[in-house]
């Protein structure tokens, strides 16, 4: 059985890592795909459980020099959380560190260079400075060497430990160079402050990549650690640990607290804010039989809910996972710099070593001591971590930012697809308008009674929000002449049998009548459309096909109750268009994007909601199949089409399209095909992901240009370029400076869209 699992990772020290990690699970039995993303230190992997477990999944990492943290899901995201706090709080340390023994270091390196006595203690100092504070380097660097691989630490190591052990050649055997006419000078200094500057390149990287999933960490801290729970008699009130509470539990919520999970009221009215998952800034008014969600806020009243969902199974825990699986995804442009990571550092010792052979040979007075600082500027300069980190940073906080305002994005690579979508195509019900439709008229030929009844039983099978709107409204009548005839002894029970919903047309059921006696009668219903009882060769009288067509001029949306022979009853039903739909269709227009809106209503239905939103493009009468082939059509003639719908009916849609976006409020079905959810109804929220897409890959093309950029400028210069033109020979401590940099600058970057609105 195929199975997708994210783990968090130790041990990465920068995108060469990441990408050996990759390798090394990619090339593991049972194994279809894997990603390592550096940002969040973690590896979505897709794997076989039966040709691979993740003991062997872990036991390759770890002979590889890392680790994978593999056990259940809480302990695993603890564990991963003390070993990065652990590991903050020693770079802290280390580079507190070094910084102090840094500065005295180049004091007396510069004023002092002359003095035997100042050479003999920057020595002791740097000693300090680079092998203890900055061990790091040195044990990550033999780590890999053991495994035949090379990373960041690889070519900090190699550097910091030349100009090191140059400067003590030239200390302790200063005769070698006078004895040839070149002054011997000491790279202390330059070895020392390198360190501090990269230890606090990384302090400043670490807390700036933590930013970014600030987001998910506010969604997880939105549950409440206790809970108050109802057991034993109705006063009998508890508090318990959340982790404590079962499906089953009458909880209750006072005013201003928080509710813990997720569930149904039972008794009591309030409004709640629901505004950290959905992104509404109105709260919702809830009373009995309403459902409520694990993080949400109670606003006024108190009142008890019955808990279903607990633990990981509350909609606030699927949010999370489901954004950080989306975090942990890779866009399409992250394979090109995945590759460019995974040679980087190899091809950059290869220069380094270039470019010292080339200044020994063509510099031959001094070319060897120049030939030595380049090659350990080349080696400090050179930044494949602002490379690794200029995609997934953007992704993360691109994918924070949606969850912040109830837009949640399956994974990176629909992130992107959704800035290319030039077409929107809505679905009409749900969608568009509020997705409740009310009955407003009701027209019965005979049998008023007992069709009431057949319909009631008949529509309550059916999840379609016009069935629910007719269970709505014969509900009350039909529990009254039920209580009536019951007290009359003349009761009859109802029961419908081999139910069936006919996509796009209604729905059909035997209804099975029992008397009192013991007699039964079975007899097939009709509830649906004009096209489903043209079908079945049913007759609808004139006055009813009369009154019908002055509903539909109205446009009211008409359904038939029918038998096998003739239509008993005509229904009417209207569905108001949302508050938000013609702005956001206004809005799409703005940022050039079409909008048609697909539907398997009528044509003057139809037409009426198509105004009432601003749509000049739309289609009446469609069936689920007609909608995935109109998108077909649609991206036949060249367009990236986007498809936006709520329920069963389209799915087959939602799959075909180019970006799929299913609005919360919908189906599970719709939900689980999107690469989109909207967890509000709200249009609005179609064109804030569009513009989320173009904010976020518009931040990764400029963090790929300017890491891109940067190395293509800074390796040439430190390999000194420039010396033949101007004499200008870049010095060890600015690479050491500029490098880290580079990665800072990306990663903040990529937090600039965090303030940026939608």
């Amino acid at each position: 059985m195929k199975k997708i699992q994210t783990f968090p990772v130790t041990g990465l020290g920068c995108a060469g890592c990441a990408a050996r990690v990759n390798r090394i699970l990619g090339s593991q039995p049972g194994v279809t795909s894997a990603n390592v993303n550096f940002a969040s230190s973690t590896a979505q992997i897709e794997y076989d459980t039966e040709k691979c477990s993740l003991e062997d999944l872990r036991a390759a990492v770890q002979e590889g020099g890392y680790d994978i943290l593999t056990d259940d899901e809480d302990d695993s995201e603890k564990e991963a959380e003390d070993e990065h706090a652990r590991q903050y709080s020693a770079l802290k340390t280390q580079t507190v560190g070094a910084v102090a023994l840094a500065v005295p270091i180049t004091v007396l390196g510069m004023t002092l260079m002359d003095s035997t006595w100042a050479g003999y203690v920057t020595w002791i100092l740097a000693t300090v400075s680079v092998f203890f504070f900055g061990r790091r380097f040195y044990v990550n660097a033999w780590k890999q060497l053991k495994h035949g691989s090379a990373n960041m630490d690889t070519l900090v190591a190699t550097s910091t430990g030349i100009a090191y052990l140059f400067s003590l050649f030239n200390l302790l055997f200063p005769d070698f160079w006078l004895s040839r006419g070149i002054e011997p000078h000491l790279y202390f200094e330059a070895a020392s402050v390198i360190i501090a500057f990269i230890l606090l390149g990384r302090l400043l990287e670490d807390r700036a990549k933590r930013k970014t999933t600030d987001a998910i960490r506010k969604l997880a801290g939105l549950q409440p650690s206790t809970v108050t729970v109802i057991r034993g008699q109705e006063t009998a009130e508890m508090t318990i640990p959340v982790e404590q509470a079962r499906a089953g539990d009458i909880i209750m919520v006072r005013p201003g607290e928080r509710i813990a999970v997720d569930g149904t009221v039972m008794k009591g009215e309030s409004n709640v804010d629901e505004s950290m998952l959905n992104g509404e800034p109105l709260p919702s008014r809830k009373s009995a039989g309403d459902k409520v969600y694990a993080g949400t806020v109670n606003l006024s009243g108190a009142f008890r809910f019955r808990a279903e969902k607990t633990g990981k199974d509350t909609v606030l825990a699927q949010i999370v996972k489901m954004v950080q699986d989306a975090q942990g995804s890779k866009a399409p442009v992250q394979n090109i710099v995945d590759k460019v990571a995974g040679i980087f550092v190899p091809a950059i010792i290869g220069i380094s070593v270039l470019v010292f052979v080339c200044w020994w040979v063509f510099a031959p007075s001094e070319g060897f001591v120049h030939g030595i600082l380049s090659m350990v500027t080349v080696l400090i300069i050179a930044c494949p971590c602002a490379l690794g980190l200029a995609t997934p940073t953007a992704i993360i906080v691109g994918l924070g930012k949606g969850a912040e305002y109830g837009i949640l994005i399956k994974d990176a690579a629909s992130l992107e697809i959704a800035k290319k979508i030039d077409t929107v195509i809505l679905d009409k019900t749900g969608t568009i308008t509020e997705g409740h439709p009310a009955v407003t008229d009701q027209c019965w030929e005979t049998g008023a009674d007992t069709g009431r009844k057949i319909l009631y039983r008949l529509e309550r099978l059916s999840g379609h929000p016009l069935s629910e709107a007719i269970v709505s409204a014969l509900e009350k009548q039909v529990k009254e002449t039920e209580e009536k005839s019951g007290q009359n002894g003349t009761g009859l029970a109802y029961e419908i049998k081999d139910f069936e919903s006919i996509p796009g047309k209604g729905i059909r059921g035997n209804a099975v009548i029992s008397g009192p006696d013991g007699k039964t009668e079975s007899r097939t219903y009709y509830a649906g459309n004009t096209g489903l009882l043209e079908e079945n060769g049913i007759r609808i009288s004139k006055s009813l096909s009369d009154l019908a067509e002055k509903w539909l001029r109205e446009s009211k949306t008409v359904v038939w109750f029918a038998d096998r022979v003739a239509a008993i009853a005509a229904i009417a039903i209207t569905d108001k268009v949302k508050e938000t739909s013609a702005e956001a269709v206004a809005r799409l227009h703005e940022m050039g994007i079409e909008t048609w809106m697909l539907t398997g209503d009528n044509e003057k239905s139809a037409a009426t909601v198509a105004g009432q939103a601003g749509i000049t493009h739309y289609m009446a009468g469609m069936l689920p199949q007609d909608k995935a082939e109109y998108v077909k059509k649609l991206q036949a003639a060249g367009h990236t089409v986007g498809m936006a719908g709520d329920g069963i009916n389209d799915s087959a849609a939602l799959a075909q399209a180019d970006l799929s976006i299913a609005m919360g409020t919908g189906s599970d079905i719709a939900i689980d095909t999107a690469m989109l959810t909207i967890l509000s109804s709200d249009l609005l929220k179609i064109p804030q992901a569009v513009r989320l897409s173009r904010l976020t890959v518009r931040t990764i093309r400029q963090n790929l240009f300017w890491a891109f950029i940067y190395n293509l400028i800074a390796i040439p210069v430190a390999a000194g370029i420039l010396y033949p033109f101007n004499g200008f020979l870049l010095n060890p401590m600015i690479g050491g400076a500029a490098m880290a940099l580079s990665s800072v600058s990306v990663v903040t970057n990529s937090l600039r869209l965090r303030r940026k609105s939608l």
